[in-house]
């Protein structure tokens, strides 16, 4: 099915450097050719549970790697991320009461954006990795080439993670079940809902390629207009939320559930401006703010936050991002983050909304069941030369299932 032109392109940060233009030309006609990845009915459920936790209703766990490798979408590395984000969610569940709403940063979570376009190993300057659906973490010169035949290896790979999950589309190119909820006259109830559908494992990854999502842009059947097929929730990072940039103007567009991550700059006019362009003409559940503060920065800066989104409250979806403002130097000079703070943030992010009378919808978290050594316990650990012995991640440090499942029911307590 071909693609749905969205209309002339904005300014886009963090794009790569592509090396050859009518590869890239070539990579795009073969995306708009392809089944979409994940159906508008399955897009429309995901939206329809956020508009619960919005209401207070329901608590989002929305976790996995920092950056997907291709490698990893093998069925088996898939499944178990699975069942670390079922294993949350039903934390969630035992120590609130609350229905958890299951998000993935799985199948797509391929592209990074990066804070300098390069970096120097061993004396040698090269291209920064910018995620397997560009090129290679290798310190070479062609495996750090912007190679856009990874696009379609990206498609290909976020396929193969989805049949693991047994979600419909991509390669089968079912579509999925009508939306629920009263805002959509004709629906089904949620006592009609399927058991698969209760339990299902919603995918997302940050909306950065733009290249990559606009060519999956198809028709959305059930409510008209049209929708990102490459994921059930896209977000757009602290890097590309410029309200006259292509980022925002694209998820504007399309019908998915949308995710905006809110740092330290955040400002209370743009929090306001977000809000009226993504909320105010579409259903509840459309638009999730992420804080990303940093512990010494959540109580100071996000009720400012809280209430330029006032006006929006019980439709737009607060989550607590507790990972990428608390990112350290390890003595190794790897980066890490300390378990400690990450709490922290949590707790400010929790007593924030309760203050100002908002619901907390959720936590935004890089995890891995893998048994990995990235982040620490406390501060004192970042001087440990044995603190970080199994780091395997491609980017950022990610916790453990251990450290994990602290975090979820430290908060699921506070709940």
């Amino acid at each position: 099915m071909p693609s749905v032109t969205l209309g002339t392109r904005l300014a886009a940060a963090q794009q790569p450097q592509w090396e050859d233009e009518e590869e890239l030309v070539l990579a795009v006609k073969e995306l708009a050719t392809r089944p979409a990845l994940v159906s508008a009915g399955d897009c429309h459920e995901l939206r329809h549970r956020l508009a619960a936790a919005a209401r207070g209703e329901a608590f989002v766990v929305q976790g996995g790697d920092c950056a997907e490798r291709f490698a990893a979408s093998a069925p088996g590395q898939v499944r178990a991320k699975e069942q670390q984000l079922r294993r949350l969610g039903a934390l969630v569940g035992e120590l609130s009461g609350l229905e958890s709403v299951l998000i993935g940063r799985l199948a797509g979570q391929y592209a990074k954006p990066r804070s300098n376009p390069t970096e120097t190993v061993g004396g040698q300057v090269l291209p920064v990795y910018r995620g397997d659906a560009v090129n290679s973490p290798e310190p070479l010169p062609e495996a750090r080439r912007a190679d856009p035949a990874r696009l379609v290896r990206a498609y290909d790979h976020a396929a193969d993670a989805l049949a693991a999950l047994g979600t419909p589309g991509g390669r089968t190119g079912i579509d999925g079940p009508a939306p629920h909820g009263p805002e959509l006259p004709g629906a089904p109830g949620p006592e009609a809902r399927s058991s698969r559908q209760r339990e299902a494992v919603f995918t997302s990854h940050e909306a950065l390629l733009l290249d990559f999502e606009e060519s999956l842009v198809r028709p959305d059947a059930i409510v008209g207009g049209s929708y990102a097929s490459s994921a059930h929730m896209l977000w757009i990072g602290e890097r590309t939320r410029q309200l006259d940039g292509a980022h925002v103007h694209f998820a504007e567009q399309v019908n998915n559930p949308v995710g905006v991550k809110l740092g330290p700059s955040a400002d209370p006019a743009d929090v306001r401006a977000l809000c009226k362009r993504f909320d105010r003409y579409g259903p509840p559940g459309r638009l999730t703010l992420i804080s990303r503060m940093g512990r010494g920065a959540v109580s100071e800066r996000l009720p400012r936050l809280i209430e330029a989104a006032a006006p929006f409250a019980g439709r737009v979806v607060w989550l607590c991002d507790p990972m990428h403002g608390n990112t350290l130097p390890h003595a190794s000079g790897r980066k890490s983050r300390v378990l400690a703070d990450v709490r922290e943030e949590v707790r400010g992010f929790l007593a924030a909304l309760r203050e100002y009378g908002a619901y907390p919808g959720g936590l935004h978290l890089e995890t891995t069941p893998e048994p990995v050594t990235e982040c620490v316990g406390e501060r004192g650990d970042l001087e440990r030369a044995d603190a970080l012995t199994r780091y395997t991640s491609a980017c950022d440090p990610r916790l453990n299932a251990e450290q994990a499942e602290e975090l979820v029911a430290f908060a699921a307590r506070l709940l």
